[in-house]
């Protein structure tokens, strides 16, 4: 694969994460994305539709996710990095969505800003911004 097609791709994966992210208020049903912008420590949590809210938590994160392994794989050409990053992925939206449940169904004031960024991990590319770098990393040094 030439380096302008691949450069071509990271850069389509890329602005698909931005278009993700710049349009998340029409794709996704998410009431804390206003909660969050304002004074939120000091007023209730919004009402929601907690079924409704995982699901479209667990989309954009499968989507930013689908987005961030492509770029992965097109940095590295590496499968065993794919592979990794794909378990690393999937622990970490369990891991993720088990304390993203309980603040949501106990939304507690006291709670609000490690639920803000337990959520800012499920529905942002913070991952990726995490494993580039690792991965890079690793590869200067074997």
């Amino acid at each position: 694969m030439s380096k302008i097609l691949r450069y071509s791709i990271i850069s389509i994966l890329l602005l698909f994460l931005v278009l993700i992210r710049a349009f998340e208020d029409q794709l996704f049903y998410d009431p804390y994305l206003t909660f969050f912008e304002n004074d939120y420590l000091y007023v209730d949590s919004p009402r929601r539709e907690v079924a409704k809210l995982v699901f479209f938590t667990s989309l954009r994160f499968l989507m930013n996710t689908i987005c961030s392994l492509g770029i992965i794989f097109m940095v590295f050409k590496d499968k065993n990095i794919l592979r990794f990053s794909s378990l690393i992925y999937a622990v970490a939206y369990v891991l993720m969505l088990i304390p993203f449940l309980y603040f949501v169904i106990n939304p507690k004031q006291e709670d609000y800003y490690l639920f803000f960024n337990i959520r800012r991990f499920l529905i942002q590319p913070i991952l990726l911004i995490l494993l580039l770098p690792a991965f890079y990393y690793y590869r200067l040094n074997r």
